[in-house]
């Protein structure tokens, strides 16, 4: 059983900052667990001067000896054992088989990314040789591949603390292009956040890692992420949180002397568009479909289904608000969601164009157990009004009636952007369905066939990401392989020595990775 001593980790050492005091709380309970105190300037600076001075090491590590790292991560995280998943939950109150699924899913995209590194490919090497008899010029030697771009900085999520928390996917993925991690944890779980740090810490250690290459500052305050962005040496932004807070960080960072890039992933509604001889056929089926997704997690993943587009059927609606009523209620994170969930939820609610189709009396309870609540409004107010598309972060879908296919034509092309798009049809909606996603794939990052959003594959394959507000930036991914781009760049070298050369780009090829050779892919040497 490891002690913990509600503390932040700069460099290999425990510290105690004397900055603002902020709670562990148990969101079943309200019971304090804990108390800690927020990092502020002196820490940040530490910190990132620290990566700073590790990334020079860290850079000129092989790909195996990254990838062994990486590896030793995860075996550390699961060395935790009981107390991990014990402790998370008496944080979160997401419960002991969520959290031991999530803690699977976190170890396995480590593990992933580890062999990403040890196979070499993602650097994406090419190579065009010199011609120096080509007229009217002679043509260079010319060699790209993707290099680190130095200390990362990543905010943990409060609704997966192991997935995207202190040590999850955006640290993970960070680690393995080449870079120093600085993480800001979240403060919903500190204790949580400070396991994970003993995990690190014993992974750096036993592969002989520069102390500066992982940091933990816990905080509650919006000036200690702030400056965490404004830093000289903060080189790129992994985030995993709302919109304001994204849209925060991100103009922070375009408003410093020098801008880098904020990867955010944050709001959505992740619309399902359910066809007419679908909604006929199994309409009972998609409900019951619906009514677990949106209440999984009590509503609480950035893939939650927040809005239905489908025709007007009265059968669909009793099912669906049917069902919500009588699904057991869920628990929030935290008040600040409990709070804001209300405010939401009394602001379209309470419109004269929006319908609440089970309506319960409002309790204090509600704040951490909120009901879980079905919505209706039509196309004509959903398309007429952008605040429709506001995400609620909790249990809520908002049905949208349209006339027919055309006006669902209408809300497909009028929506934000979003994580994901759903289409539910048969072999007898072919057209409509083709004629929705012909719309869809321009406003989202995954497009889905009869089933839910809920639920995101950690895969090469997986896009999890989408045009603005979903994410800061669509081409890229916070899962799956290509996460590790972000945190690289490319970088070309003209007519070196092969001795000077990357080994990933050097004549011999030393390891065997398949290169694009004057313009054939291949994994020979030259």
């Amino acid at each position: 059983m490891i002690k913990l001593h509600q503390k932040s980790y700069i460099a290999g050492e425990w510290v105690t900052p004397d900055g603002t005091e902020f709670l562990s709380i148990n969101p079943a309970t309200r019971e304090v667990l804990e108390t800690y105190h927020s990092c502020g300037s002196l820490e940040t600076n530490a910190a990132m001067a620290a990566a700073q001075a590790a990334f020079a090491e860290y850079r000129q590590c092989d790909k195996d000896q990254i990838a062994d790292f990486l590896n030793t991560v995860a075996d550390e995280i699961e060395a935790l054992g009981d107390q991990l998943l014990e402790t998370a939950d008496a944080e979160t109150g997401l419960g002991l088989v969520r959290l031991t699924g999530e803690r699977g899913r976190t170890c396995g995209q480590i593990r992933a990314f580890a062999a990403i590194v040890a196979e070499g490919h993602w650097v994406q090497a090419s190579i065009d040789t010199a011609q120096p008899d080509r007229t009217p010029l002679p043509k260079p030697d010319l060699r790209r591949m993707m290099i680190p771009v130095g200390p990362v900085v990543v905010f943990g999520a409060s609704n997966f603390p192991f997935a995207f928390g202190s040590v999850g996917g955006d640290t993970a993925s960070a680690l393995a292009a080449g870079n120093p991690v600085v993480v800001k944890g979240h403060p919903s779980h500190p204790l949580t956040n400070e396991l994970f740090v003993h995990a690190m810490d014993r992974a750096i250690n036993h592969r002989g890692m520069p102390s500066g290459l992982f940091s933990l500052l816990q905080g509650s305050t919006n000036e200690l992420g702030g400056d965490l962005v404004r830093h000289d040496q903060t080189r790129a932004v992994g985030f995993t949180g709302s919109l304001g807070g994204g849209r925060a960080l991100m103009d922070i960072a375009a408003a410093r002397p020098r801008p880098i890039p904020v990867y955010a992933e944050m709001g959505s509604i992740n619309p399902v568009f359910i066809a007419e001889d679908a909604m006929a056929t199994r309409g009972d089926e998609i409900a019951a479909g619906l009514v677990a997704s949106v209440t999984m997690g009590t509503g609480q993943f950035c893939t939650s289904p927040g809005v239905v587009v489908t025709t007007p059927n009265e059968g669909f609606n009793q099912w669906v608000a049917r069902g919500l009523s009588e699904a057991p209620r869920g628990l929030l994170l935290n008040e600040k969601i409990g709070e804001e969930l209300r405010s939401s939820l009394r602001a379209v609610a309470g419109r004269d164009d929006v319908e609440w189709l089970n309506p319960v009396e409002e309790s204090v309870e509600d704040t951490l157990a909120p009901p879980n609540c079905a919505l209706r409004t039509s196309a004509a107010a959903f398309v007429a009004d952008p605040a429709l598309q506001q995400e609620i972060f909790g249990p809520v879908t908002l049905i949208v009636e349209c006339d027919d296919t055309v006006e669902m034509k209408r809300v497909a092309g009028a929506l934000d952007g979003n994580l994901t798009a759903t289409v539910h049809a048969t072999a007898q909606d072919a057209d409509q369905a083709a004629a929705l996603i012909e719309h869809l794939d321009e406003a989202v990052g995954r497009v889905i066939y009869n089933g839910f959003p809920t639920g995101v594959e950690v895969c090469p394959s997986q896009q999890h990401g989408g045009p603005y507000p979903a994410s800061s930036a669509s081409a890229t991914t916070s899962v799956g392989a290509d996460a590790m781009v972000r945190f690289a760049r490319f970088v070309a070298y003209q007519d070196l020595p092969d001795a000077l050369l990357p080994p990933a780009l050097q004549n011999a090829n030393p390891y065997g990775l398949l290169r694009r050779v004057n313009g054939i892919y291949s994994d020979a040497s030259i």
